[in-house]
């Protein structure tokens, strides 16, 4: 790979009623990579009945965001903002973190950054 590789990879798991989706972005990600990853989010949670979702972030290979794609960010978490009940970043950027503070005045749920992933899972499952 060379290091203009940018966008996400997703996993949606479910277990009994709850919904866990992962996320994992790469790179420096543009408008294009919103345009494919909102559907597939949009119908993962259409899915639900009553989604209560837990999201876990892997940021640790994010770069950041052409300014189309922040303003896109932006977009899908005022979306499926009441959706969400807790918020996992897992990342290594001091600028993650806050971007984690900032998450907080857009959705219902609670958001935490860790720069441990077994913390972040642990939080994100109790």
């Amino acid at each position: 790979m060379t290091d203009d590789t940018h966008g996400f990879s997703i996993g949606v798991d479910r277990v009994n009623n709850d919904v866990f989706l992962s996320l994992k972005a790469k790179g420096t990600l543009t408008h294009q990579d919103y345009l494919t990853i909102s559907p597939i989010i949009d119908s993962a949670l259409a899915e639900v009945k009553h989604p209560k979702v837990n999201v876990f972030i892997d940021g640790t290979e994010l770069n950041g965001w052409e300014i189309r794609a922040a303003w896109d960010d932006l977009k899908l978490g005022l979306k499926h903002g009441n959706e969400f009940q807790k918020i996992a970043i897992y990342g290594n950027k001091g600028w993650q973190e806050v971007a984690g503070k900032v998450a907080k005045w857009f959705i219902n749920g609670d958001s935490k950054f860790f720069e441990d992933k077994e913390q972040a899972m642990k939080w994100l499952l109790t």
